[in-house]
C-alpha cells in the first residue's frame, strides 16, 4: 500500500505534535525545580544589574540601594542547591531548562563553582555599602564568578 503525500504529511505532523506533547508533559514534577532556578537566576540577574549600572555610572550610586542590592544578591546565592539542580532537569530533559549534565557528572566543580559565587556575592554586600570604589571593585568578582559556573554548566538558549 502506497500512502500519498498529504498522508505522510499528515504523519508526519501527528508525530512531530506527539513528540512536543510528550517532551513537555514527560515528568511534571522537574519542571518546579527548574522554575524555581529560573526565578532564582533572574533575581540574580536584576540585583547584579542594579549594582552595575551603579559601577558603571548609569544610575547614581545610594547606598541603601546598593546595600539591600547586594543582600538580595547574597540571599539568592545561597539558596539551598538540593533542590533546585535536581537531577534529571539538564536541558533537553525538561523545557526552560540550560543546565548541562555536568553539573551532575562533576558535582564537586559545580558546587565550588556555587560557593564562589556566595563568596563573592558576601564581598559585595560589604563594598556595596561602603562607597561607590568598593562596588566598583566587588563588581569583577561577582562577574567572574558567574562566568566561571555559565561556561562550563550552562547549555546556550534554546
Amino acid at each position: 500500500m502506497r500512502l500519498s503525500s498529504l498522508a505522510l504529511a499528515t504523519f508526519g505532523i501527528t508525530a512531530m505534535t506527539v513528540a512536543a506533547f510528550a517532551a513537555s508533559h514527560a515528568n511534571p514534577a522537574l519542571e518546579g525545580p527548574v522554575k524555581a532556578r529560573n526565578a532564582q537566576m533572574g533575581m540574580i540577574s536584576y540585583h547584579t544589574g542594579l549594582l552595575g549600572s551603579m559601577a558603571k555610572g548609569e544610575t547614581p550610586y545610594d547606598t541603601a540601594t546598593a546595600t539591600a542590592a547586594a543582600e538580595n544578591l547574597a540571599a539568592a546565592a545561597e539558596m539551598n542547591r538540593a533542590v533546585l539542580w535536581v537531577e534529571g532537569t539538564e536541558q533537553g530533559a525538561v523545557a526552560g531548562s540550560r543546565a548541562k549534565a555536568e553539573i551532575w557528572s562533576d558535582a564537586a566543580g559545580f558546587e565550588e563553582k556555587a560557593v564562589g559565587l556566595e563568596t563573592a556575592a558576601a564581598a559585595m554586600v560589604t563594598a556595596a555599602g561602603t562607597d561607590l570604589e568598593a562596588l566598583r571593585g566587588a563588581m569583577k568578582g561577582v562577574g567572574d564568578a558567574c562566568g566561571a559556573c555559565h561556561k562550563p554548566y550552562r547549555g546556550p538558549k534554546n
